[in-house]
């Protein structure tokens, strides 16, 4: 029989990319395994992954998706769509069994693996006798602090926002109690109990795949694996086998982007190098109205060159939405007469951009981004320094590896209330471009791209680590 893996991401983009990638470094690896993903269908919009599966599956012959039925949600009211994915990823568990029994006909699984929200799929794999894997779609850093999450919860009886402290956690600087992502702040919500089972089933797994590459991020890769952040020594093998970066992200069913990737590179092309500042926040990350006309203001008044992505702000406040409002009214936006007074030295773009051939692109020379940790990787593999401006997840806390471990960013300071002054944006972008510390940053961003490449290099550390994970199923 054939020898497949079973890869299992939830529902976002971001994540299944991770996991397409996965699959493609896998084949590398071993050419003849057979790569099944498995689909779950959301009864929530959460923005249309289907063209991008279709592309992978028309070109890998050797990716397959397997998509399960959807789930009917009970009607209770959450806050977090954290919560709704745990809770669609644990309903969808008959269908992952199904989907598992059914791959078995035709191929020996070495392993099922599964992302963080899909943690409740590794019962069903241990009931089939198939090993189970995490696949750890963010750094080691974060990765040391769920494995650490259970010990905190048992040693403190307060919710974490109540906390106010600094949390020591092996392998990582101090963390402020309130830079933990929202969903565990409340000890009594439903979302906290969820991460919490899904942090305790590190120690189950047969081993913990992260992107991520030992010399980024030194200290949490160390400390982690060699198991200091369980009680017990229960930490299973890790394999740091990143950096995985998507070269190339999804388009949509009009082509519409062929036409917005063709207008901002060539405007990079006639600007000089390591001019421009390139402004970025994810798939998720949403503004309100008056923070965008902040930015504004503050790169207006910077005098620096700017390529800028701006969305529609959020219906209620929110700075993250599942779905994107397409349409958008640029003027009614951002300030008065903003786009003729900057149209020389600025280019603002709707809703999207090519992420990773704008980083690469020679004019860019400083990347303002929320920090989720493909971006982070994105910018790390092209050189582009940082200035860090966390919006949701766990991205304060790639902040502080950003700026206090790595060495690669300066952060974004917000008010109480998350608000950033047009000042701040002002500062900080002329920091990156102009100070001495943002040459510092840029050296040290540069130095860490030629360390990306070597990882990935024959005999390099994430190639290692990458064979040891194949030879392993050997071994099962």
């Amino acid at each position: 029989m054939e020898e497949a893996i079973v890869l299992y991401p939830s529902p976002p983009i971001g994540h299944l990319i991770s996991m397409v990638e996965l699959g493609k470094l896998l084949l590398t690896q071993k050419p003849s395994l057979s790569i099944h993903i498995l689909i779950t269908t959301v009864p929530y919009d959460s923005g249309s992954t289907a063209p991008y599966i279709a592309n992978v599956a028309a070109t890998i012959p050797s990716i397959k998706f397997h998509h399960l039925p959807t789930v009917t949600l009970p009607s209770t009211k959450t806050t977090h769509h954290e919560e709704l994915a745990f809770e669609v990823l644990r309903l969808s568990n008959p269908h992952v069994r199904e989907q598992l029994l059914f791959i078995s006909k035709n191929y020996t699984i070495h392993g099922l693996v599964v992302d963080f929200f899909c943690c409740a799929a590794l019962s069903v794999a241990k009931e089939l006798n198939i090993p189970g894997y995490h696949f750890f779609t963010s750094g080691a850093g974060v990765l040391a602090i769920f494995l650490y999450f259970p010990t905190i919860h048992n040693t403190t009886t307060k919710s974490l926002k109540d906390l106010k402290s600094l949390l020591h956690i092996p392998g990582v600087p101090p963390i402020p109690s309130s830079d933990m992502p929202i969903p565990v702040l409340h000890r009594d919500d439903k979302a906290y109990k969820y991460f919490l089972d899904s942090s305790s089933s590190f120690p189950e797994s047969a081993g913990i795949v992260v992107n991520t590459f030992a010399s980024l991020e030194a200290r949490a890769v160390k400390t982690t694996s060699e198991g200091l952040c369980v009680p017990n020594n229960r930490t299973p093998p890790i394999y740091c086998i990143g950096p995985l970066i998507a070269t190339e992200g999804p388009k949509d069913d009009a082509g519409t982007r062929n036409g917005t990737t063709l207008e901002c590179l060539t405007w990079l092309d006639s600007q000089p190098v390591g001019s421009v500042v390139f402004l970025c926040f994810g798939s998720l990350g949403l503004f309100s109205k008056e923070q965008l006309r902040e930015i504004a203001f503050g790169l207006e008044r910077s005098g620096h060159r700017f390529l800028w992505v701006v969305r529609n702000p959020p219906s209620d406040n929110k700075s993250v939405e599942l779905s994107a409002h397409p349409n958008i009214d640029l003027d009614s936006l951002l300030p008065e007469g903003f786009l003729d007074r900057t149209k020389e030295r600025g280019l603002v773009l709707k809703s999207w951009a090519p992420q990773v051939a704008v980083l690469n692109h020679p004019s860019v020379g400083g990347f303002v981004s929320h920090c989720g940790w493909n971006s982070v990787l994105e910018a790390v593999c092209a050189g582009v320094p940082l200035v860090a401006w966390p919006l949701y997840a766990e991205q304060r806390l790639n902040r502080i590896f950003l700026v206090e471990e790595m060495k690669l960013a300066l952060p974004m300071n917000e008010s109480d209330n998350g608000f950033v002054s047009s000042a701040e944006v002002e500062e900080r972008v002329l920091g990156l471009m102009e100070s001495e510390e943002g040459k510092l940053i840029r050296e040290r961003t540069i130095a860490m791209k030629i360390a990306a490449e070597a990882a990935l290099n024959e005999g390099g550390s994430s190639r290692v680590a990458l064979s040891k994970l194949v030879e392993s199923w050997k071994d099962k």
